[in-house]
């Protein structure tokens, strides 16, 4: 499998962006899956690139209340942890 490095990936979506994607792979010899598979990539990472404030700060909110909900987990287990040692201790 060949691999191409991202100045070329980047000048031949250009080049499909221009002329077309069947066009741009004759020109480039490559193959139309390739080049289709870097334009599929290119879209789902602008699509992500373009989320709003309000989406970010919705994930933002979930993460911190995720966060939270683990800290409160950690320290039940620390605890039960300390109950445990000292239990067998005795």
């Amino acid at each position: 499998m060949k691999s191409y490095d991202q100045s070329f990936k980047d000048e031949a979506l250009k080049l499909s962006d221009d002329i077309g994607v069947k066009k741009a792979c004759e020109q480039l010899n490559l193959n139309y899956g390739t080049l289709a598979g870097w334009r599929k990539l290119r879209a789902k990472q602008v699509k992500k690139e373009k989320r709003t404030d309000s989406e970010i700060q919705i994930e933002n909110d979930r993460l911190r209340k995720e966060i939270t909900e683990l800290k409160n987990a950690n320290e039940i287990l620390k605890d039960a942890l300390g109950f445990f040692a000292q239990d067998r201790k005795n």
